[in-house]
């Protein structure tokens, strides 16, 4: 009879199976700790085949993002604002498909990107304007990444699908300089086009531009609140910047929409800085209901049309919102 030894012996399959889990574990957190993908430098910009064809030969895997950004900047810019060839908004469009059009619904753009990505897109004030604003048809018609810049009152537009456009925007956002660059070129994009409707205008002729003004910053409102959603005190320094920046903007008088830039801009700076947060969601319905008093509209016309501009407003800021 053999001898007791006082233990149990561990089968063969358990030993296996412990074993097996080990591994499983360790392999786990190997993963964890050193093989989860890097994400690309510059958001994979450099790496992009269109981005480096049509930003040129600058660009270049390894290149630093700031490199980058100038080279963004350089090879978009018109001879100025809203005046572009059509190499330089086929190159903004490239810079936006390649940010934007991705599966995730946040993109974290690095940070050295955030201000050169605004200066740019700054640039196509009016071209952003109208795809905010989503109210063009052929903003629409010519949004795909196969579709080129067309030719138009003397420029090149551009047009990207919606998403692919306020993910790049919401990226931007984040540093309250780049968002004041987007909000101040929005503000005189939407002066502008107030300042050009006719006198005679009546009915849609009148309320469309105020409208679509008004959608156009919602959905910049919208953006704001996605970009300081974060906590109360980075939302409050966010804020501050943006206000300090806005209020310091000059402008030149010598502008068809200079007054209403002007008053606008003024009104904010006499709000008290707990209330100039709400004061910027309400710029749309501020600057109609001063254009409209400029225009002496009639008083159920005015009520009429702010009713419109409110409602227009208040929508954009919740679809961007959700």
């Amino acid at each position: 009879m053999t001898g007791s030894t006082g233990r149990r012996a561990v089968p063969v399959k358990a030993w296996t199976g412990a074993v097996v889990c080990l591994a499983l574990l360790g392999a786990v957190g190997a993963w964890f700790l050193l093989g989860r993908e890097t994400p690309p430098a510059c958001n994979g910009l450099a790496e992009n085949a269109s981005v480096r064809k049509s930003v040129g030969a600058a660009v270049h895997p390894g290149i630093s993002c700031a490199a980058l950004g100038e080279a963004i900047v350089k090879a978009t810019a018109g001879s100025r604002p809203g005046r572009h060839t059509q190499a330089q908004a086929q190159a903004m469009k490239d810079v936006v498909f390649a940010l934007g059009w991705v599966p995730s619904q946040k993109i974290e753009l690095d940070p050295a990107l955030r201000v050169p990505l605004a200066t740019a897109l700054a640039d196509y004030a009016p071209d952003v304007h109208e795809m905010l604003a989503g109210f063009d048809h052929a903003y629409t018609v010519n949004a795909g990444d196969n579709k080129p810049p067309w030719e138009a009152e003397g420029t090149y537009h551009l047009s990207v699908w919606n998403d692919a456009l306020t993910k790049t925007v919401r990226a931007v956002a984040v540093d309250p300089r780049a968002y004041a660059l987007l909000r101040m070129a929005e503000t005189r994009t939407a002066a502008g086009q107030l300042a050009a409707v006719p006198p005679d205008a009546t009915g849609v002729d009148l309320s469309l531009q105020p409208t679509k003004n008004a959608r156009a910053l919602g959905v910049l409102d919208g953006i704001a609140d996605t970009a300081t959603s974060r906590d109360a005190q980075a939302a409050r320094k966010w804020h501050a910047t943006v206000f300090e920046l806005l209020i310091d903007e000059k402008v030149d008088q010598a502008e068809p929409a200079a007054r209403l830039i002007t008053v606008w801009l003024q009104e904010l700076k006499s709000t008290p800085e707990e209330q100039r947060a709400e004061r910027l969601r309400a710029q749309g319905l501020d600057m109609a209901r001063t254009w409209a008093e400029a225009r002496n509209m009639d008083e159920p016309t005015r009520q009429d049309l702010l009713a419109k501009v409110e409602k227009s407003a208040h929508g954009a800021h919740q679809e961007i919102k959700h």
